[in-house]
């Protein structure tokens, strides 16, 4: 006996069926989900053979998606079949009757809090927690029903299609319920239909104008819009302007409801406008997390109520509908996870981040000779800084600690080095990737208006701009390596050497000469530990810029000038100065800090979980490998153990810079926006001008 066919007809009967209108509403919304299941499925090759030869549609054309098929073949069967068309639209006027619309409209998409870990963790449940079809709630049921890949085949439904599925599942008002003295004739001859899916509409529109003054109104938000934008009063005025709208919607007015609804929007403009400033005064006031999302939600309330305007006030409101139900379909797409919400929103906190971290960085570029040679002599210092730092943690070492107090000291040592050299105002020189590289955000920001608002020609010209910008950067770091290594290794030589000169023995002994040259070697895991350096150098610029937008977020700075009990135990004077004083070096000591105490202190706690992570760090592994020449003596410069370790010293620096500056331009890129197409312009900028003027990346110009 053959098995049976299972055939998209065959399916579709037994789904109309099951159509009961008198079912429990659990069971009602249960068929719903069905159809839409139905209506999204891919037949097989047999399915859709078999489905040809017997009742079902014709075969599918590529041009149109597979749901508008199948969506065309029920409503075609229904119209064929009375009664099964009564029993499907007895299942949807039950499902008008009982269900919460503006649940959809005034809430789907939106957090219930102003701020964004409340999102996070709604969003956690719905991805743990399964949704259930019993409820009133259509923002509930709206992700059971569809899927973000179903935008895609809402957008193909023409005007004519549409019309037919409103008189299907959308119950019609009788006359009785038209307010009190509006003929119904007049009404819908003018186009004006005030039926209950509008009064929804309308409804939804009131709350979400609720949120947005509410939003406008919360202090973070106030605080830092333009006063100048907030004098006519845009948030307070939101309410009543929407009222007006429902009520000439409602009472058949047209001219006045299109009056109305030009100053609703002129006001919602307006509060977008106050919102945005809120970016030019980051820089005063700081942002936060919850910041940039509430910002988020407010355009998207804005953007919503648009759209729900256009539906209630559109004579033809078919395209306004399906333009709004693509927006939800969409939504509801994004909200199935947290990728999307975590890079959305910390894209746009990444890029104050990244500016403020450029403040720092700009420092460390240089661009003319005189620079250069600048960049040169700070590096020196920091060599000679470092040199002392080598031999503090071989003191370290020696002391035999504990693992964790170990480290503890270790990063205590270097924290301290990497802040004098800052007080100095001398550098390190793999600091300046992860410090420059968000400097360059703002050719990035050139680059991407070049791209969308002028000309070829202009873009050609911010992208050479930007490439300038690089090689600016790789000759500042040529210069920092130099300098720091050009001097730490001659004064650990010269300190070895005069040791054993002064005590007979040198200050670091050939048993830990051995032990660099073990750990240093090429041969060995050095490349993954100078690639994980690369990591921490690119996390202590993020400190930085967290630690500073921080710092200006809770007005340290005007807490420390104006605070009457500091004032009053330094006095006006130095309580400004201090205050000015942190203001500018907050970010410098948050990222020499975090560096010394990551590269002391993350890798015993890697080690405690089972992790054998390391550090290398090029100019300290330097001062370390001068130090094991300066133990064994000169001959060990004829040796293969001593040039490996050169050859791994020569990989750590590359890895260290070169992890450390990709990081941060990911950075930099995604806090501009920089599409594929505006990388792939930029790369092979660069590369060609690696072949052209290779020298222009090691030399600066003469003028």
């Amino acid at each position: 006996m053959s098995a049976a066919k299972p055939t998209i007809a065959w399916d579709l009967t037994a789904l109309l069926n099951a159509a009961d209108g008198r079912a429990a509403q659990p069971e009602r919304h249960m068929w719903l989900v069905r159809l839409m299941e139905w209506l999204r499925h891919v037949p097989t090759r047999r399915e859709a053979a078999v489905a040809t030869d017997g009742a079902g549609p014709a075969r599918p054309e590529r041009s149109t998606p597979m749901a508008v098929l199948r969506l065309r073949h029920l409503l075609r069967v229904l119209d064929q079949s009375p009664e099964h068309k009564a029993r499907v639209q007895a299942m949807f006027h039950g499902f008008w009757r009982e269900i919460d619309a503006v649940a959809l409209l005034a809430d789907f998409g939106f957090s219930n809090r102003m701020a964004l870990r409340s999102e996070l963790w709604q969003r956690l449940r719905t991805e743990v927690l399964p949704g259930s079809p019993a409820t009133r709630d259509l923002a509930a049921l709206f992700p059971l029903l569809f899927r973000g890949g179903d935008a895609a085949w809402i957008e193909r439904l023409d005007n004519d299609l549409l019309d037919r599925i409103a008189e299907l599942v959308v119950p019609r008002e009788p006359a009785e319920v038209l307010p009190q003295g509006v003929d119904a004739a007049a009404t819908l001859t003018a186009g004006h239909r005030p039926d209950a899916w509008r009064q929804t509409l309308l409804d939804a529109i009131s709350i979400l104008v609720s949120a947005v003054q509410a939003a406008g109104f919360s202090p973070p938000l106030r605080q830092r819009m333009s006063q100048a934008l907030l004098a006519s009063e845009p948030f307070r005025q939101l309410p009543l302007a929407a009222e007006q709208v429902r009520s000439a919607v409602l009472s058949g007015e047209r001219e006045v409801s299109l009056q109305a609804t030009v100053y609703l929007r002129a006001l919602l403009d307006t509060c977008r406008r106050a919102t945005d400033s809120i970016v030019d005064h980051l820089e005063e006031y700081g942002v936060s997390v919850d910041i940039v999302f509430e910002i988020d939600q407010l355009h998207e309330r804005c953007q919503r109520v648009e759209q729900l305007l256009g539906c209630v006030l559109s004579e033809q409101p078919a395209a306004d509908v399906r333009h709004l139900m693509v927006t939800l379909v969409q939504v509801a797409g994004r909200r199935r996870g947290l990728r999307n919400l975590m890079a959305r929103h910390y894209s746009q906190l990444a890029r104050q981040v990244a500016e403020r971290s450029a403040e720092t960085g700009d420092h460390y570029i240089t661009r003319t000779r005189s620079q250069y040679a600048d960049m040169l002599r700070r590096a020196a210092g920091g060599g000679l800084v470092i040199a002392g730092t080598t031999y503090v943690k071989f003191g370290v070492v020696a002391l035999g600690l504990s693992a964790f107090w170990g480290g503890f000291w270790a990063g205590a040592n270097y924290a301290l080095s990497f802040v004098l050299i800052m007080l100095l105002h001398w550098t390190v020189a793999t600091k300046q990737p992860a410090m420059t590289a968000p400097a360059m955000a703002a050719k990035l920001a050139e680059v991407r208006s070049a791209a969308s608002t002028r000309g070829e020609a202009d873009d050609v010209a911010a992208v050479e701009a930007f490439v300038d910008q690089v090689a600016h950067l790789i000759r500042s770091q040529v210069a920092g390596i130099v300098g720091n290594l050009a001097v730490c290794a001659p004064v650990v030589l010269a300190v070895q050497y005069g040791c054993q000169l002064a005590f007979g023995r040198p200050l670091v002994g050939e048993q830990e000469a051995d032990h660099v040259l073990h750990s240093l070697t090429l041969l060995g895991p050095t490349p993954l530990y100078a690639a994980f350096t690369g990591v921490l150098l690119f996390a202590s610029s993020l400190i930085a810029g967290w630690t500073e937008n921080w710092f200006v977020f809770h007005r340290l700075d005007g807490a420390i000038a104006w605070n009457p009990r500091i004032v009053a135990r330094l006095g006006p004077a130095r309580a400004q100065r201090w205050a000015n004083w942190w203001r500018h070096n907050i970010s410098g000591l948050a990222a020499n800090v975090s560096l010394g105490m990551m590269l002391g202190v993350v890798p015993v706690v890697a080690a405690f979980f089972g992790l054998p992570i390391e550090v290398r760090h090029v100019t300290l592994s330097t001062g370390q490998l001068a130090a094991a020449v300066g133990a064994q003596g000169a001959s060990l410069l004829s040796t293969g153990p001593f040039w490996w370790c050169v050859a791994g010293i020569v990989l750590t620096g590359m890895l260290n810079l070169t992890v450390s500056f990709w990081l941060a331009f990911k950075v930099a890129m995604r806090s501009r926006g920089i599409r594929v197409r505006e990388r792939k312009h930029i790369y092979a900028a660069i590369r060609r001008r690696l072949v052209t003027q290779p020298l222009s990346f090691l030399v600066p110009p003469k003028s």
